[in-house]
Order: C-alpha cells, then structure tokens, then sequence
C-alpha cells in the first residue's frame, strides 16, 4: 500500500473549522475504490496543526486520488486556509492494514 503521513499547518483564525473547511475533500476521498483510510487528528503540541494518515491500495490508487478532481478542486481551496505548504512522508509498506502493537497488546 502507499502509505502517507502529512502535516497541515492551519492559520490560527480558520484551524477550529478546519473539519468542516476540508470535509468535502475527505468525504470524496474516503469514497475512492483504492482507499484504504484517510484520518485526521489534531496535533496536542500545535493546536492549528493536523496530521493527515491516508492509505491507497497501491500505486494506480495513489495516482487516481491525486487525479481526481476533488484533489484537484483541493489544490485550489484549501492553500488559502493554510500558514505553510502542508509536509508529507511517503512511502510503499508491504501490507494492506494496520498491524497490532504487540508491545502494548490488551491481554
């Protein structure tokens, strides 16, 4: 799977509505064949940052998602929201799904 981790660093005026801001965006994307999640969370250190954790089944979904035109219509809305150009690690994992944390497994 392709496997994406990326920061959002939101103006301060606009982080407290970001779900809403980028709803439509991640309800489109949710709804693509090739993906496996996109989840966003809310940094505890920078309350106008988000950390973005987004899966495709492989290559081909990773390329329908940044053709689509709900990521193209993306590129265009969301940048006026933003206090800097989001940061990503992207990476190819061999597996389809999260894996126990057998460290802190609930017995």
């Amino acid at each position: 799977m392709i496997f994406i981790t990326a920061k959002f660093r939101v103006k301060p005026e606009h982080a407290d509505r970001w779900p809403e801001i980028s709803k439509a965006f991640t309800h489109a994307t949710r709804n693509e064949p090739g993906c496996l999640w996109f989840e966003w969370s809310r940094s505890l250190d920078n309350p106008n940052e988000y950390v973005l954790v987004e899966a495709f089944r492989d290559g081909d979904a990773g390329a329908a998602h940044v053709n689509s035109q709900h990521f193209k219509a993306a590129q265009q809305t969301l940048p006026p929201y933003l206090a800097a150009t989001p940061r990503v690690v992207n990476t190819t994992v061999d597996q389809d799904d999260w894996s126990e944390l057998g460290e802190m497994a609930v017995k």
